[in-house]
This record gives structure tokens, sequence and C-alpha cells, in this order.
């Protein structure tokens, strides 16, 4: 694969250097440190998510100021709002990378698998490959590389099923893997409940005070937990899966509207479509009318 820097350093007085990516999706593959040695000794904020395939080489890094040592069979994901650091690289290196830009991020739907695996990567960013998996994250990235050179990525409904793809291909990733919870730390372990308490319970409560007591905590301190750990609000992760639910709804099925507020227990029809536009911009038989590809934009 050829490739130049998919990275744009944008240095801001008294603030990390953040870093994004010009594109929409970007892959390629290093085979020297160049480009790895512009980024090393100073920590920058990560804007975008990288994806990184170690094949061959060492890096030493710091993530969010935890050290993690990247070798061959190593699989990597640098999450938005991640602070990243380069301390040291060893050897010849083979490395295959993808990254899809902020601005892509924003026009993706929240998902199960996304929100899901995206708290296993927070407790453990860098994770070891077996043989047969190595393989088939090279194929991914040659894959994502190749359709870029077919199609020209311009096609935003095309990335956004490549993104997918890679994310649930995480996921079950993550769920193949023995977490030690005790390596966690409480707060970890408390936003990890809290995300699976919500997967199971949003369409029935929206209250903080609900999570928060189930978990023995003042909603306080748990919006105070989630925050620190995830960079969002309880009821910014809460609001995901509820409107992820409607999307669906609105789209796949001929439900009327109050019956999909009813499903998300909502207490009238009017609540739910002011609930919706609040978070979509648009009401929910607007967003049922649109065309697919406008949804996805």
């Amino acid at each position: 694969m050829g490739m130049n820097s998919p990275l744009i350093q944008q240095a801001m007085e008294n603030e990390l250097p953040k870093i994004d990516l010009p594109e929409d999706l970007i892959t390629g593959r290093l085979t020297d440190t160049t480009i790895l040695n512009l980024y090393a000794h100073f920590p920058c904020r990560i804007k975008a998510e990288i994806f990184v395939l170690c094949r061959k080489g060492e890096v030493d890094a710091s993530i969010n100021l935890k050290h993690y040592h990247v070798s061959d069979s190593c699989f990597l994901t640098l999450l938005p709002g991640t602070v990243f650091q380069i301390n040291r690289i060893e050897g010849d290196v083979d490395i295959y990378f993808g990254g899809v830009s902020s601005d892509f991020l924003r026009s993706v739907q929240p998902i199960k698998s996304v929100i899901d695996v995206s708290y296993a990567i927070k407790r453990n960013p860098c994770v070891v490959l077996r043989p047969e998996a190595i393989e088939m994250a090279q194929d991914y990235f040659e894959i994502i590389h190749k359709s870029k050179e077919v199609f020209g990525m311009k096609n935003r409904d095309l990335l956004k099923h490549l993104y997918y793809s890679l994310m649930y291909t995480l996921n079950a990733l993550y769920k193949n893997r023995k977490v030690e919870k005790e390596n966690l730390t409480q707060n970890e372990r408390t936003a990890q409940d809290f995300g699976q308490l919500v997967l199971d319970n949003y369409s029935r409560e929206k209250n903080v005070a609900f999570y928060a007591s189930k978990l023995g905590i003042t909603p306080a301190y748990l919006s105070s937990v989630v925050k620190q750990v995830t960079g969002r609000t309880c009821l910014d992760i809460i609001a995901d899966m509820i409107i992820m639910d409607a999307k669906a709804q609105l789209k796949s099925t001929n439900l009327p509207i109050y019956l999909i507020a009813d499903s998300l227990n909502f207490e009238n029809v009017s609540f739910f479509g002011k609930y919706f536009k609040r978070h979509v911009g648009i009401s929910p038989q607007e967003y049922r009318n649109q065309k697919d590809d406008e949804c996805l934009a």
C-alpha cells in the first residue's frame, strides 16, 4: 500500500496537539519509522478513531497515561479523546493502520456493538491476536484499501458498512477474551456496570437516579464516574440507546409512532416527538419519510 501520513497535527496554544484525519477513512501500511517518529516523545489528543495492526517491530507507547508495549501480533485501537504518546520504537516495523475522522464519526448512528466494545477498548486498547485473527485483520485492511481505490470512498453508506463490520468484529474479539475484573479500577467497573444496565433497561428507564440506585451510589457520583471513564454523560449514553432503538423501529417496521413511543416508555407521543427531535434534529415522522441514504448521511 502506498501512503502519506494520515495524521494532521493541529498544535494549539496551551493545549495538547490534536490529531485528526483529513478524510472520512484512511488506511495504509508503514514499513519504516519516519511517520511514527513524528509523534514520538510528546503527547497528543486523538480526535479520530485509529486502528493499528502490528506485524513486526516494537513500540512503547502511553495511552491515557498508561504504558503499553505494542509488538508483533498486537492490535491497537485509539478511541476519540485518547491522549497518546510514542515513547520508543525498536527494530524494523511493519504496521497496518486504518482510521475514521471525527467528522465521519459524528455521522455514524450508535449501535449496541459499538457502545459495548467501546467500554472494552477503554479498559484494554491493546490486545494480542491469534494467528488466524491476524490474517483476518490484515485482509480487512487490504479490503478497505482496495475499496477506496475502486470506489473513491465518497459513498458514506459504504463507509459505514465497512466501519460497522470492523466494530462487530472487534466486539466479537473482546467477548472471546477473558477479562480479569480485578484488573479494572473501581471507577472502570462502575462505568462498565452502568453500560450493561443501560443496555438492559433503556427502554423502560431514562432517569440516572434509577441506575445509580441499582449500583448503590448517588446520581451525582455515578455521573462523575461515567464522565471520567467514558468522556460522555450518563444521559448521552441513555439517549444513544433510545434513539438507536427508535430509529430502527421507524425504518424497519410499520408500527404507528405512538406504539413506538409506548415501547420506549414515553408518557405520550408528544413527549417522544420532542425528545426525538431534540436529539436528531427532525421529527420521528420526518425521519421515517426520509430516504435511507439521507438518513445515513
